[in-house]
C-alpha cells in the first residue's frame, strides 16, 4: 500500500473493525515493526533515531494512556496549553487527579499532550469517540487548524464518514488489510 499526505492536510482512513487500521498507524509510529517504508519530507524512518522520530510523529490512541496520577505531571510546558482551545474554562483541569476525569476529558487532555509537543505528524485514531458533538467539533476545528497552521499532516481513523467528509481532503477505506482510495 502507498500514500501520500500533504504538508496542511489530513487524511481519513476508515474501515471495518479489525481491518488493519490500528496497526497501520502504529507501524507508522514506529511501535510496531513493519517492512514499509515511511517518509517525512523525503528522508525515510530509518534516518532518524527513535527519539527523533517520536518527536516528529505524534500518535493518539482510541483509549488515552495515563502513568501519572496528575494531570499537571504529563505535560513538560503546562503553561504552551490554552485550556480553552480543549475546551476547558480555566487552568485547574491541569492540576486534576487522572482517576477523577471523564473519558471525554481524558481524551480532549491526551490531544493537548500530543500537540504540546508539536509533532509534523499527527496520528489519529478516533480522537472524538469519547466527545460530545459540541466537543468533537471543538477537536475538528482544533486538529484542522493545526495542520494548517504548522504545516502538519494528521491521518485520522473514524467510522463516521460525514467526520471525515469535514476534516479530510483525502479518504481511504482499508479493506482486507489493502487501502483502496475513495
Amino acid at each position: 500500500m502507498s500514500f501520500i499526505v500533504n504538508s496542511g492536510d489530513c487524511m481519513g482512513l476508515s474501515g471495518r473493525s479489525g481491518t488493519g487500521k490500528t496497526l497501520l498507524l502504529r507501524a507508522i509510529a514506529d511501535l510496531d515493526q513493519s517492512q514499509g517504508k515511511v517518509l517525512i519530507n523525503g528522508k525515510r524512518r530509518e534516518d532518524f533515531s527513535g527519539p527523533v522520530w517520536r518527536k516528529k510523529v505524534g500518535y493518539l490512541t482510541a483509549e488515552s494512556r495515563w502513568w501519572y496520577p496528575k494531570v499537571s505531571q504529563h505535560f513538560s510546558f503546562i503553561e504552551d496549553c490554552n485550556p480553552r482551545d480543549f475546551g476547558f474554562l480555566d487552568m485547574t483541569i491541569f492540576h486534576s487527579e487522572v482517576s477523577r476525569l471523564s473519558s471525554g476529558e481524558k481524551q480532549r487532555l491526551a490531544l493537548a499532550r500530543l500537540l504540546s509537543g508539536s509533532p509534523e505528524v499527527l496520528l489519529l485514531d478516533e480522537p472524538t469517540a469519547n466527545l460530545d458533538n459540541s466537543n468533537a467539533s471543538l477537536v475538528e476545528t482544533l486538529i484542522k487548524n493545526y495542520c494548517r497552521n504548522q504545516d502538519a499532516v494528521a491521518i485520522w481513523i473514524t467510522h463516521d464518514q460525514s467526520q471525515l467528509e469535514r476534516v479530510s481532503q483525502n479518504q481511504l477505506v482499508m479493506k482486507n488489510k489493502s487501502l483502496i482510495e475513495l
